[in-house]
């Protein structure tokens, strides 16, 4: 865990936001506070983050809602939901507007410090995936990277290769590191395209829509469209005939 991770907190009471403000801040946090939706949601714009942390329950913009408008600007960030409800379909709802976990009031200032931490790490590790690799095997295909070479082995041992342009091979490349699991859409454009606007995030979709076509010899294989969040490389395990 290290020092000075910052934190979004928009909390309507604003007495018991003070009160979080101050525990966090005694546990090493940097904490900026607001206190509705809409003037949170200003905050984000104005500075960086390391986590969120949003009442639900909120006057001018509730937090499922601030959430999705964070979700738009930033794919990645954790978010942690505070609320009185405990309904399952309000955790759904959470959970579909991004959240990273959900915690219902009353709660101990020992288990929220235990969640934040918790999310942190797992977001911590996800950042620290190994992107060193140059060569890559998942079902019939091998890639090379620094070649730019996608082969394709069919079942009779025959081969097809397919020389990548720079950018596929820079996309492939974070689809392998990532297989199985989400490729966030803005880590892809702020690497590979160098900012995460309208325009490149249309040329994402057309590069994905290329590698798909390469792809296509192994039925085991797709690329999905996680609605709001990226792509995920699907690879199903399958015996080389």
């Amino acid at each position: 865990m290290t020092d000075n991770n910052k934190i979004l907190l928009v909390e309507d009471d604003r007495n018991f936001g003070d009160v979080l403000s101050s525990y966090l801040e005694m546990n090493d946090f940097d904490v900026v506070l607001a206190t509705d939706g809409e003037q949170g949601l200003e905050k984000f714009k104005e500075g960086q983050y390391d986590l969120c942390i949003f009442d639900v329950m909120m006057p001018k913009k509730d937090g499922l809602s601030l959430a999705k408008d964070v979700r738009q600007l930033d794919q990645e960030i954790p978010i942690i939901f505070l609320t009185a409800k405990t309904m399952k379909e309000d955790v759904i709802k959470g959970f579909k507007a991004g959240a990273d976990d959900y915690i219902s009031k009353p709660f101990t200032s020992e288990e929220l410090l235990y969640r934040i931490q918790a999310v942190l790490k797992r977001s911590q590790r996800s950042e620290q995936k190994d992107r060193s690799a140059k060569e890559f095997e998942f079902g019939r295909f091998h890639f090379d990277y620094p070649l730019r070479i996608l082969t394709f082995t069919a079942a009779d041992g025959s081969t097809a290769e397919d020389k990548l342009s720079p950018k596929e091979a820079e996309l492939l490349k974070m689809f392998c590191v990532y297989v199985n699991d989400v490729l966030p859409r803005s880590v892809a454009l702020k690497e590979i395209w160098g900012e995460d606007n309208y325009f490149t995030a249309r040329s994402m979709d057309v590069f994905v829509t290329k590698l798909r076509k390469y792809l296509k010899p192994d039925e085991n294989i797709e690329i999905v469209n996680i609605h709001g969040n990226g792509f995920q490389l699907r690879v199903q395990t399958a015996e080389k005939a």
